[in-house]
């Protein structure tokens, strides 16, 4: 059975720490230990029929990088080398953070950056999420009243991460898991 890979573009941590969750929610028989993208190679990533990627969120709906204040490299500077892939066929559930309360007026909004790259080189995305529960004026990452992809409130509502984890990864897995024949 192939593995799921985790990816993941981090500044302050919590888009890892998330990234470890997950993994260790999932184990080590279903998914690879998470990697940071900024150590990561086009190679690396591509090697999997079953993503789960995470960013952080900065500037005003940007994806992350070095542009727009990240100290390290992130997904700004990783996405140009997958410029012309195809990546039909691959299933990819997507994970961001944000601050609802800091950042109301664009919560989260750094996830439809990744979820438009990925979905523009053909990618399946899978794992929408729930906008309840959350309290902000606005995200340019929902489509169809939906989340594209979960979202983790880690300063304002860290005492809901955990299960909110596991409800999207008991939604996610089976999608994520190759089909076997009968």
């Amino acid at each position: 059975m192939s593995k799921i890979g985790i990816f993941f573009g981090t500044d302050t941590g919590s888009t890892r720490l998330v990234a470890k969750k997950i993994y260790s929610l999932l184990g080590e028989e279903l998914a690879d230990k998470p990697k940071n993208i900024n150590r990561a190679s086009p190679a690396e990533l591509l090697q999997y029929d079953a993503l789960i990627l995470g960013t952080p969120s900065y500037g005003v709906g940007d994806l992350p990088g070095l542009a727009v204040g990240c100290q390290e490299a992130n997904w700004a500077e990783f996405v140009p080398y997958l410029d012309g892939v195809d990546l039909s066929g691959k299933r990819v559930a997507l994970f961001g953070l944000g601050h609802q309360e800091r950042y109301a007026s664009r919560f989260a909004s750094s996830l439809i950056q990744l979820y438009r790259v990925f979905y523009g080189y053909g990618a399946d995305i899978i794992g929408r999420w729930s906008t309840d529960g959350y309290q902000f004026e606005h995200s340019d990452s929902i489509i169809d009243d939906q989340f594209v992809g979960l979202v983790i409130d880690q300063r304002g509502q860290p005492h809901l991460t955990e299960e909110r984890i596991k409800t999207w990864l008991a939604q996610i897995t089976p999608q994520l898991l190759p089909v076997t024949a009968a």
